[in-house]
């Protein structure tokens, strides 16, 4: 099936729902980190569901690929707050863990799709002749 936007993705759907169990757990944050560990929690995990859709959108299949990047190195930083959470006694280890494993998928994810995506031949290259 040929995917014609970026919410039909499984990868933004599990970005999104990420994003939203983040935005959950923030709310319990103490108070004394909710503006600074909260919205910099906030900014990446949303990124990733932002940049996948912004990706999808642009004109070509390298700007996509690129974004896809980026959302790694935005994963990469939403693990980390999520470990530095758990050392300051904020995240239960149980939760940790749960939490890392469906970044971990995220991240398969946003790779196979890179890897899909280079696969695929240009669309506007000219036959040969």
């Amino acid at each position: 099936m040929k995917v014609k936007t970026f919410y039909e993705l499984d990868v933004w759907q599990l970005a999104m729902d990420l994003a939203e169990r983040v935005y959950n757990f923030c709310k319990t944050l103490p108070q004394e980190e909710r503006f600074v560990l909260s919205d910099q929690m906030r900014r990446a995990v949303t990124s990733i569901a932002f940049n996948i859709a912004e990706g999808q959108k642009r004109f070509s299949t390298k700007e996509f690929i690129h974004f896809l990047s980026i959302d790694k190195g935005s994963l990469g930083e939403v693990m980390t707050q999520l470990i530095l959470c758990n050392r300051l006694g904020y995240l239960e280890d149980e939760r940790l863990e749960r939490s890392l494993k469906r970044c971990e998928t995220i991240d398969v994810k946003l790779y196979n799709l890179a890897l899909t995506l280079r696969r695929k031949p240009p669309k506007n290259k000219l036959p040969q002749l």
